[in-house]
């Protein structure tokens, strides 16, 4: 059986598409935010919007590498690969970060679906910790950055009413 795999893997699922229990997902939050607004830095020394997305990807990556038995990497990992540079700035590359973001997660959580409970408390290659905390720890994770990613939405918002 796996039961409690299923129940992550919808909690995950509802962090990126749907509704949260906490809020809106991050398919809501995204909308309508261009290239310009996730590359701003509305906060000083916070990172931008598309900054945040490009590190829950590559997280998400890593995890779902772990899930093949591909070790993650020894942590702290390199800032150029915790939070990978932008490298172009258009409202192209913007998409494909966005999409990039959304097919990682949608992988995850597919294949926590298919996870066997019994396995929850086998260790993460290359991490002293289960898999169980791995999920749990990835969707507090996910939270934690689509709260980041709202507030810096909302400071565009501001910004806007504040210049009328």
């Amino acid at each position: 059986m796996n039961t409690e795999c299923l129940h992550i893997a919808a909690g995950i699922k509802s962090t990126f598409e749907g509704t949260g229990w906490y809020g809106d997902s991050l398919e809501v939050i995204l909308q309508g935010v261009t290239a310009g607004q996730a590359h701003a830095h509305p906060v000083a020394n916070a990172h931008s919007i598309w900054e945040l997305v490009l590190h829950v990807s590559v997280w998400a990556q890593a995890a779902v590498d772990a899930l093949s038995g591909v070790p993650i990497g020894k942590y702290p990992w390199p800032p150029e690969r915790d939070f990978p540079p932008v490298a172009d700035f258009s409202e192209a590359a913007w998409q494909q970060a966005v999409n990039t973001l959304f097919s990682v997660h949608r992988e995850f959580w597919q294949a926590i679906e298919k996870f066997e409970d019994r396995r929850l408390e086998e260790k993460v290659p290359g991490r002293s910790y289960s898999f169980y905390q791995l999920f749990l720890g990835w969707s507090q994770h996910a939270v934690y950055h689509a709260g980041q990613i709202a507030l810096l939405k909302k400071e565009f918002s501001s910004l806007d009413t504040r210049q009328r």
